[in-house]
């Protein structure tokens, strides 16, 4: 016992560790063999099993089979392969490979119900070029300042009711101020009846958007008491209400008035041609940019305040750094905001840790070779965002939280750091989100300690389409 394994092959000696290792390869070969399509290996679970644990713990199961089947592994959903990268080379292929090879908006069919198929997200080829085209305006950082004006006021009223020393659940709150940031800066609604009427139907809306509703063939309308038939009236209330305050910007537009709300300029904007948005584009964008900048933003904020509230030294230094920028101002210059390096820091080392989505997806409209594993015409290749962004060789002790690895002059390879996507599909909102975020920590921050809550094991669960923390994400502030 314990004594040393001879390997009659060779006549040498092999420790434990190296039998250990050489039934791992062995076992590995097999694995590898049995995949009868050509490609990796990947769980033999059953393909609802794997769906089911992709759906509601998708980081645990990421990881495992990251652990299992090497970099690159193959999953089997109902209706659909999809061969997984988290290295970036690999996924330096997926994002720069030719767009008519490689086709992100079939990928993103299932979120056709509550996005619309004019959506950004759902086109492909030129007609994604051409509205993307249209859509980057508002997003340039010119008209970061005028935007800025609104977050800090939204974000200044909601901590002026936030309980001292009492348990909070920061997800809600985070939730109202990221919506009414959309309903001011891109739907261009003031406060008033169709404010709260809009506020209230796009909070079922999106609260109504299961793991259940991200799958086609579960989108059964059973009537107003089953899980999709619920979605399909929250959706219509909220066009109903969408289509009168796009009716009353056309309006306020041909009487000459100005705003700088994105849904005018959507309706001033023209295509190359001369023509004008239709109302269901318009729609369809402006629900396309409350997917993207609403739920995503609402869950990146309680994941920075969990990592903050555990990491005293980084919550420490980032207060300190938010309180020499914004001075004793109750309102302080939108400007001020964009000086906080260290905070755009935690935002992004909160993303690295915490991506609000698993991964992203490209449906192969041919075959196509990626580090040289042939990949054949209908496959879902995706890189896997969190893994990508646990990669120790990119990221050294990747499970550390370390806003420090986002200060020095040589930013992350965009092939290694990817929570905006990547290529020609990158997020146009990415400068958008990251303002909103800086303001929306520092103008807490410099009010007050965040505290844990003793007891609790925070935990990713899946909320629709993001993977935030479990119980709300509960804290105790404490005024500075």
């Amino acid at each position: 016992m314990g004594g040393p394994f001879r390997d009659g092959a060779s006549g040498g000696t092999l420790g434990p560790m190296q039998v250990v290792d050489g039934i791992r390869e062995r076992a590995s070969r097999l694995r590898r063999a049995r995949s009868s399509d050509g490609l990796p290996p990947g769980p033999r679970l059953p393909e609802v099993v794997q769906l089911t644990s992709w759906l509601y713990r998708p980081f645990p199961f990421l990881t495992r089979c990251r652990a299992r089947y090497g970099p690159i592994f193959s999953l089997r959903f109902p209706r659909l392969t999809i061969v997984a990268f988290t290295r970036p080379d690999e996924i330096r292929e997926i994002f720069t490979a030719p767009t008519d090879v490689m086709y992100a908006g079939k990928a993103n069919e299932n979120l056709g119900p509550i996005v619309g198929t004019h959506s950004l997200l759902l086109l492909d080829g030129p007609k994604h070029l051409r509205e993307r085209k249209l859509l980057l305006p508002p997003f340039h950082g010119a008209r970061m300042q005028a935007y800025g004006a609104a977050i800090r006021d939204i974000t200044s009223d909601a901590i002026a009711r936030f309980p001292i020393g009492k348990r909070l659940e920061l997800h809600t709150p985070m939730q109202a101020i990221t919506l009414d940031v959309i309903l001011r800066t891109v739907f261009g609604v003031e406060e008033g009846e169709r404010f709260a009427a809009l506020r209230a139907a796009i909070m079922e809306l999106t609260n109504g958007f299961t793991a259940i509703a991200m799958v086609p063939w579960l989108q059964k309308d059973l009537g107003p008491r089953s899980p999709w038939g619920r979605f399909v009236r929250a959706r219509d209330r909220v066009d109903a209400l969408l289509y009168a305050q796009i009716a009353e910007r056309r309006r306020a537009l041909e009487r000459g008035e100005a705003h700088t709300d994105i849904l005018s300029m959507l309706l001033a904007a023209r295509y190359d041609d001369g023509a004008a948005m239709s109302e269901t584009a318009i729609r369809d964008e402006l629900m396309t940019l409350l997917a993207a900048g609403h739920e995503t933003s609402a869950t990146v904020l309680p994941w920075a305040f969990h990592f903050l509230a555990t990491h005293p030294e980084a919550q420490a230094r980032a207060a300190d750094e938010a309180r020499a920028a914004l001075g004793d101002a109750s309102r302080p210059d939108p400007s001020a905001f964009q000086k906080l390096d260290y905070v755009d820091a935690v935002v992004k080392e909160t993303m690295r840790r915490r991506p609000v989505i698993a991964g992203i997806g490209r449906i192969l409209t041919q075959p196509f070779t990626i580090g040289g594993l042939g990949v054949p015409k209908g496959t879902l290749v995706s890189p896997s965002i969190y893994l990508a962004h646990h990669e120790p060789e990119s990221w050294p002790e990747p499970r550390a939280f370390d806003p420090g690895r986002f200060l020095g002059a040589q930013p992350p390879s965009p092939y290694a750091y990817l929570p905006f996507g990547g290529g020609a599909r990158r997020c146009i909102g990415l400068a958008f989100a990251h303002y909103e975020m800086r303001i929306v920590i520092a103008s807490i921050l410099a009010r007050f300690r965040v505290h844990p809550m003793r007891g609790i094991d925070i935990t990713p669960e899946r909320r629709g389409v993001t993977i935030a923390p479990s119980h709300g994400m509960p804290v105790i502030l404490e005024r500075r």
